[in-house]
């Protein structure tokens, strides 16, 4: 039976591990901390039921979906998989130091996924043994709801590893598309963060107020979600570091962070994971 392994158990992480095990997937979900794998398997089931209040999935797929996953704290545990997707936090030496384990413990034809958002995937290949067999798979948060993925090959990704990849993430009922040359932030990062930059520039500025920016989007443009509440909804902290990663790959200023992101991460102001970001959650 097809075999994934998940590594990290965060939001990104175990929104992965649900929609592959929903994918009748066999699941096993990685991570240092026994406590944030508990924290995971809890989302995970609570995910699950809300999909069966609203009639998305039957309470048997829900159970079964359950069963698939497996957790475990030994990342050699990913040695079982025919892909492995990687979702731990979003600094380059972090992942780097993910892949060169991987490629200690996974078959040379394992296919190494990182769930990156905005680090170019030639950069985390390099700490792999076989960089051809690495590839950007970004789900976008809540994984579960949200039907995009954007596959990214880095310098050396192969023809095969692409592939793989996209059946993954179709089979998880997801669209992909393909960014075939690697800059920083990709297609979708770039264009959000220098959204929600400009956003909170012209708010920092006293132009106009978060809720009009939002509201001026939403009924302007037809987006379903402002640029700021979008940023409360991924964590003002990962679109921050996002920005901050593309800035140093590019040095372009318009994605260099305002002050009123990076004071919003000081005070721990983080969107909805923490109750407060540009707007309100408490």
């Amino acid at each position: 039976m097809a075999h994934v392994a998940v590594i990290g158990s965060g939001l990104m992480g175990s929104g992965i591990a649900q929609v592959a095990a929903l994918a009748k997937w066999d699941v096993t979900l990685i991570d240092s901390d026994p406590r944030a794998l508990e924290r995971a398997g809890e989302g995970i089931g609570d995910s699950l039921d809300r999909f069966v209040a609203k009639g998305k999935v039957d309470s048997l797929e829900a159970r079964a979906a359950r069963e698939r996953v497996a957790s475990t704290t030994d990342i050699a545990a990913a040695a079982q998989a025919s892909i492995v997707v990687e979702a731990v936090f979003e600094r380059l030496p972090v992942k780097q130091e993910v892949f060169g384990r991987l490629s200690e413990v996974c078959s040379p034809d394992t296919v190494l996924a990182t769930n990156t958002s905005a680090i170019p995937i030639t950069e985390i290949a390099a700490a792999a043994s076989r960089p051809e067999r690495v590839v950007g798979t970004h789900f976008f948060s809540p994984v579960p709801m949200m039907r995009l993925c954007e596959l990214v090959r880095g310098m050396h990704t192969g023809d095969a590893a692409l592939d793989a990849a996209r059946a993954f993430a179709e089979s998880c009922g997801k669209t992909c598309v393909v960014v075939n040359r690697d800059v920083a932030g990709f297609a979708t990062t770039r264009l959000i963060c220098a959204f929600v930059n400009e956003a909170a520039r012209l708010v920092e500025d006293g132009v106009i107020s978060a809720e009009d920016l939002d509201t001026a989007c939403k009924l302007g443009f037809g987006h379903p979600m402002g640029p700021l509440a979008t940023a409360d909804l991924t964590g003002v902290d990962v679109i921050t570091h996002a920005t901050e990663n593309i800035y140093d790959d590019t040095a372009d200023p318009k994605f260099f962070p305002p002050a009123l992101l990076r004071r919003l991460v000081a005070a721990g102001e983080l969107g909805r994971k923490s109750g407060r970001g540009f707007f309100s959650y408490e």
